[in-house]
C-alpha cells in the first residue's frame, strides 16, 4: 500500500525526523489558507499523487510550457493560481504512464533555502533477508540517471534485523553522504530514526529524495515516498486509514476484497492462475505465442466458487480483454471447485470472449467432466503449451 507525501512526512515526524512546515489541501481555498499559516515569503505547492517524477511532469489540460507538479510560489496569489491550475487536472509523469493521474490533493509547504541535495532510501533486500539503506551525494530529480551512469556515487549499507541498527551503520550513512562535523552527527541520528520508522511501520520502501542540507546547516526531508507490506497492515489500523482508493485501480481494489492478487497489464489475454510462479510462466508463454497478458491474477491456494466468480468479473471488467486463459494446478485447491466457479462465472457474466481452461492435479477428471458437460463454449487444454496456443488461436479466430 502506498500513501501520499504529506502523510508519510506526518508519520516520520513522529519518529523525530525533521521536515519543513506544511499543510495538506483539498481545495483552492484550503491551499490559500494553508499558505497564510506558513512563515513565507516562499511557498512550495506540490501535487499529491502516488507517483514519482512530479517535478518534471506535465498537465494534460495545460499548455506545454506550464510548470510541473511541484512549483515554487513567491506570494499567496501565486499559491492560489497554482492551486487552481493543478486541482482536478491530470498530471503525467514518467511513472504514471500516458494516462496520468488526476490531482485531488495538494501539499503547501514552507520554502527552504537549499545548500545541497542528497538521496536516501530503504528497501527490503530479499536476496539477503536484510534491510538495505541506500545513499548518494547526488540527490534530486536526476537520481535515476545517477544510478545508471555513475553507480559509484551510490552507497548501500545492509542492516541485519536480528542485530538492529548500530552506531557503525549511522557512521556508514554519514560517510556515504560525505558529511562532516555537525551534519555528520545529524545524518547518523536521522539514519537511526528512519530505520526505527521503517521497522515499526512494516515498510516495504522508504525513499527520501531529496534529503537537503539547508543554508543554516540542518538536514531536512524535502520529499518522501513510503509503501507498506500489505500483509502486515492488520497491525497498523492507523496506517490503513491513510489509504487513498482514488489513487488505485478500481479492479485492484475489488480484487483485494476477495484476497485476489491482481495487477492490470497492457495486453489482451486475461489470465487466471493459482500461484505467482505459475502465473509468471503463464504470462511468458502467452508472449511466446505472439500475444500479451492483460493481467496478473493469482487466485491463491484456497479459492472458492465465489472467489473464482469474482476473479472472472474482474478480468472481464477490462475492455481490452479479448480472451481468457485459466491455468490451475490443483494441490490444496481442487479442480472441480475451480470448474464450478468457472461455469458459474461464465453464466453470470454472459461470457462473450473465448475461454481456454487447463486443469491439472486434485480432482482433475471431475473438473474436466464438469466443464465438458456444462454446455458452455469452453476449450479444454492438455498442458500449458497447448493452452497458450489454443487461446491465441481462438482470439485470432474471433477477431
Amino acid at each position: 500500500m502506498n500513501i501520499h507525501e504529506y502523510q508519510a512526512k506526518e508519520l516520520l515526524a513522529k519518529f523525530g525526523v525533521g521536515i519543513p512546515a506544511g499543510i495538506a489541501a483539498l481545495t483552492v481555498e484550503e491551499a490559500v489558507a494553508a499558505a497564510r499559516q506558513l512563515p513565507g515569503p516562499l511557498y512550495v505547492v506540490k501535487a499529491q499523487i502516488h507517483a514519482g517524477g512530479r517535478g518534471k511532469g506535465k498537465f494534460k489540460e495545460l499548455p506545454a510550457e506550464a510548470k510541473g507538479g511541484v512549483r515554487l510560489a513567491k506570494s499567496i496569489e501565486e499559491v492560489e493560481a497554482f492551486a487552481r491550475e493543478m486541482l482536478g487536472n491530470t498530471l503525467v509523469t514518467i511513472q504514471t504512464g500516458e494516462a496520468g493521474k488526476q490531482v485531488n490533493r495538494l501539499y503547501v509547504t514552507d520554502g527552504v533555502d537549499i545548500a545541497k541535495e542528497y538521496y536516501l532510501s530503504m528497501v527490503v533486500d530479499r536476496a539477503t533477508g536484510r534491510v538495505a539503506m541506500i545513499v548518494s551525494t547526488e540527490g534530486g530529480m536526476d537520481i535515476e540517471e545517477v544510478a545508471h551512469s555513475t553507480p559509484e556515487k551510490i552507497t548501500t549499507i545492509v542492516i541485519d534485523p536480528a542485530e538492529g541498527f548500530m552506531p557503525h551503520h549511522g557512521r556508514a550513512v554519514a560517510y556515504g553522504l560525505k558529511l562532516e562535523g555537525e551534519l555528520n552527527k545529524q545524518a547518523q541520528t536521522l539514519a537511526g530514526q528512519l530505520y526505527a520508522a521503517f521497522m515499526a511501520l512494516d515498510c516495504a520502501m522508504l525513499e527520501i529524495n531529496p534529503l537537503v542540507e539547508t543554508k543554516d546547516g540542518n538536514l531536512l526531508v524535502l520529499d518522501t515516498k513510503m509503501s507498506f507490506d500489505s500483509n502486515a497492515l492488520y497491525r497498523h489500523p492507523d496506517v490503513m486509514a491513510l489509504r487513498d482508493e482514488t489513487e488505485e485501480d478500481p479492479a485492484e481494489i475489488e480484487a483485494s476484497k476477495y484476497d485476489l492478487a491482481y495487477i492490470k497489464l497492457d495486453g489482451d489475454i486475461g489470465c487466471m492462475v493459482n500461484g505467482a510462479g505459475l502465473a509468471m510462466a503463464t504470462m511468458d508463454i502467452i508472449k511466446l505465442n505472439g500475444m500479451f497478458p492483460a493481467n496478473f491474477l493469482d487466485v491463491g491456494g484456497g479459492a472458492t466458487t465465489e472467489k473464482v466468480t469474482a476473479a472472472f468479473k474482474i478480468i472481464l471488467s477490462d475492455p481490452a480483454v479479448k480472451g481468457i486463459l485459466v491455468n490451475i494446478f490443483g494441490g490444496i485447491m481442487k479442480c472441480d471447485v475451480i470448474a464450478e466457479g468457472i461455469i458459474a462465472a461464465a453464466k453470470e457474466v454472459n461470457l462473450s470472449v473465448p475461454l481456454v481452461v487447463r486443469l491439472e492435479g486434485t480432482n482433475v477428471q471431475q473438473g474436466k467432466d464438469l466443464l465438458n458437460t456444462s454446455g458452455l463454449p469452453i476449450v479444454s487444454a492438455n498442458d500449458l503449451g497447448d493452452a497458450a496456443a489454443k487461446i491465441v488461436a481462438e482470439v485470432k479466430k474471433a477477431a
